[in-house]
């Protein structure tokens, strides 16, 4: 499968890696030239493509896309102790529609998908995230997203795709693979009380921003369960980002915004991860090297991805069973990691659409609420969308 819709890293990012030191990390990338072509994606773990599509932004003015100065300031930082291997294959041009250039990013991500390589997409419009989606159809037969996200993104399924309604069109449209949809630092004054109301209706999961930032570690259980991971810029505050990229003065910090990267790279499920309405302009070197630094910390987690979930062997973890009204939770816990799982029990005669039982990433607190009689919300939900 050759990758020709894919045009190559600019000459002027290359002359600006000559420059760099032999440990930097644009040493170290394989990168799609216009002199070299395509590499060699035998033992690559992670691939970066930049999406240069923009045309569904609510807002759009014709600007266009140059991901340049990001892939300058990423090559410039220093690999961790890592052993992971990463190319850059460049970029996907606008296509002469958004169909072509999602078509485009939908067989790049497939094919990326069936030689095990997690992309790390640049966009665009965060609407990209559908065409990620939909790439999933004959790959996978139930699709978690989570959304790092000020909105919903449901908007109204019966207009045209944009990038603040994509996600009421992964609902309703056919084929039928999104199973979980979470949204990570919500603010409420911008989501109307409807979509407030239908997320809860379909037992999505959506946190607020006060909550997830006064215990970011809650991120890892909802990032473990994801296999897409879509995060909107403007979920950063202001403060953090160069004028073009400001948006609300509430939002994560840079720490927080790289700790939630970190640990969507950590989770064994996470197959692609995108960062999405980027907006260039001459002064943005602050975005830039906060774009590096998010996709330094996804690459970081990937590096220290151990697989604990293997519960055919009792010698790796260790069971509880707690009564919680009529209902008994069953939880595990891994001895390698200490990582918490709890049951999702099958309900037989019905036409759910995992057809077994199914274990949900949680956390040793939703245990310990669970032994004071307190059922955990997570698992409220899943129980319920299983028995649809």
């Amino acid at each position: 499968m050759n990758f020709n819709f894919l045009t190559p890293v600019s000459d002027a990012v290359l002359a600006h890696n000559e420059l760099m030191t032999q440990q930097a990390l644009g040493k170290k990338i394989k990168i799609h030239s216009k002199q070299n072509g395509i590499p060699d994606l035998d033992g690559v773990q992670i691939a970066i493509i930049g999406v240069q599509e923009n045309r569904n932004d609510v807002n759009y003015m014709g600007t266009a896309l140059n991901f340049d100065t990001i892939r300058k300031t990423f090559y410039t930082l220093f690999p961790g102790n890592w052993n992971t291997s990463i190319a850059d294959l460049g970029d996907i041009e606008p296509g002469e529609t958004v169909e072509d250039t999602y078509f485009a990013i939908r067989t790049a991500i497939s094919v990326l998908y069936e030689k095990d390589i997690i992309p790390i997409i640049l966009g665009g419009s965060q609407d990209l995230t559908y065409a990620n989606y939909r790439a999933y159809d004959n790959l996978q037969p139930m699709v978690n997203i989570v959304s790092v996200d000020t909105n919903f993104d449901l908007g109204d399924a019966n207009l045209p795709i944009k990038n603040n309604s994509y996600i009421g069109k992964l609902i309703v449209e056919e084929p039928y693979n999104l199973f979980n949809y979470t949204t990570i630092g919500y603010q409420t004054y911008f989501n109307s009380q409807e979509e407030i109301d239908l997320i809860e209706k379909l037992y999505f999961e959506a946190y607020r921003l006060g909550e997830v930032s006064a215990n970011i570690n809650s991120v890892e259980p909802l990032m473990r369960d994801a296999h897409i991971v879509s995060v909107d810029l403007k979920s950063i505050r202001s403060s953090e980002v160069s004028e073009s990229q400001k948006f609300s003065p509430n939002g994560f910090s840079g720490k927080e915004i790289c700790s939630i990267s970190r640990y969507a790279g950590i989770s064994n499920k996470v197959s692609s991860f995108g960062i999405y309405e980027y907006q260039n302009s001459k002064k943005d070197s602050a975005t830039t090297m906060l774009i590096s630094q998010i996709i330094w910390y996804f690459i970081e987690g990937v590096n220290c991805r151990v697989k604990d979930d293997d519960f055919t062997n009792e010698t790796y973890f260790q069971k509880y069973n707690v009564l919680v009204e009529d209902d008994e939770l069953i939880f595990y816990k891994s001895l390698k990691t200490g990582r918490w799982w709890i049951e999702i029990p099958f309900l037989p005669n019905v036409n759910n659409k995992l057809k077994k039982h199914t274990l949900l990433p949680c956390m040793h607190a939703d245990y310990l609420h669970a032994t004071k009689g307190e059922l955990p919300e997570r698992w409220y939900k899943a129980y319920r969308k299983n028995s649809f």
